[in-house]
């Protein structure tokens, strides 16, 4: 159970994250938010990053060993980054309309 708990506290905190981070690149479509300053849109999106912090750090309590947990250090790390990846990937195609995402350089 503490596995599915860490997990889907894992996929929230992601969702809100990437809304802080990206979605106000959306939200400039509408107009109310393209008469916003940029201290205007840091701070919404530091109001939205909050709300990634309040599921991240009982994800990473609940899901590690050393306090009961199914998972090590580095086994939440990986989990979290794959999750990252999924959850942008989804962001892009629904949110941002992205029909497809080009060759992606690391």
């Amino acid at each position: 159970m503490k596995e599915i708990t860490t997990i889907g506290l894992l996929v929230l905190s992601n969702t809100f994250m990437t809304f802080a981070w990206y979605g106000h690149l959306k939200f400039a479509e509408m107009k109310w938010f393209n008469k916003l300053g940029l201290v205007s849109i840091i701070l919404i999106s530091w109001g939205i990053a909050l709300f990634e912090y309040t599921f991240q750090v009982p994800a990473n309590r609940i899901g590690y060993k050393e306090n009961g947990g199914p998972f090590s250090l580095v086994e939440l790390k990986v989990i979290q980054e794959v999750i990252t990846l999924l959850v942008f990937t989804l962001f892009s195609v629904t949110f941002l309309k992205m029909k497809h995402l080009k060759s992606i350089t690391l």
